[in-house]
């Protein structure tokens, strides 16, 4: 088999195109993920109760429980079609797959985030509360600082699998990497080809932030 890549400057601007559209995808499910996940975490752990119940972590149990046990690309058809029925929203396709994608890490970010505390020695906010520090500030202060060493390759991973995820924006006809690959596909008759070209910014794309994360890592190990 003869692979044909002379296709590639003239359409280039075009993949070009859809990594930008990637990258802003990503990057902000990648933020929502982040700040939904802290409270989700926030809400599992959180000791309130009314009547011996703690509705706070059930909300945040059913929430996770359905993010979990559904696909992901069900829920993005949902949130672009559905959020307009129930809700009134009017998303626009992009809109919808990051409200999807953020949603649906956001309750992996939380069980990295717990597990990541969870490894911390308890006996490290005993001594913090021995010294009179509040919760909060032993959390912020002792706990988190540690907790992060362990939370970061973790959570480098899962910024991977939304960059990857973003790819099934083009269902949607969001003219990210692979909706950009099928347009050439189209275009130019060859079916292979345009995939490989995609795949390899995906992988350019991966990579570099997997190189991110550890040299993050490496420099918090110098700093201890």
């Amino acid at each position: 088999m003869k692979l044909n890549f002379s296709f590639v400057a003239d359409y280039l601007p075009k993949f070009i195109s859809g990594l930008k559209l990637t990258i802003v995808l990503s990057v902000w499910a990648v933020i929502g993920a982040t700040l939904i996940g802290i409270l989700v975490y926030w809400m599992r752990t959180s000791r309130f109760s009314i009547l011996k119940v703690r509705p706070l972590w059930v909300v945040s149990t059913i929430f996770i429980e359905v993010m979990r046990g559904t696909p992901v690309l069900l829920q993005i058809l949902i949130a672009f079609s559905g959020f307009k029925m129930m809700f009134g929203w009017d998303l626009s396709a992009a809109n919808a797959v990051v409200l999807a994608i953020t949603l649906n890490s956001s309750v992996y970010v939380s069980e990295i985030i717990r597990a990541g505390i969870q490894a911390v020695d308890p006996g490290q906010e005993e001594a913090a509360r021995c010294l009179g520090m509040t919760r909060m500030q032993s959390m912020r202060l002792v706990i988190m600082p540690q907790a992060i060493k362990n939370i970061l390759p973790a959570l480098g991973n899962e910024f991977v699998s939304i960059i990857k995820g973003s790819s099934m924006a083009y269902v949607l006809g969001v003219g990210e990497l692979t909706y950009s690959a099928k347009v050439v596909q189209g275009a130019t008759y060859l079916s292979l080809e345009p995939l490989m070209v995609s795949a390899l910014f995906y992988l350019v794309l991966t990579f570099t932030l997997g190189r991110m994360v550890s040299f993050a890592e490496r420099r918090m190990k110098t700093c201890d």
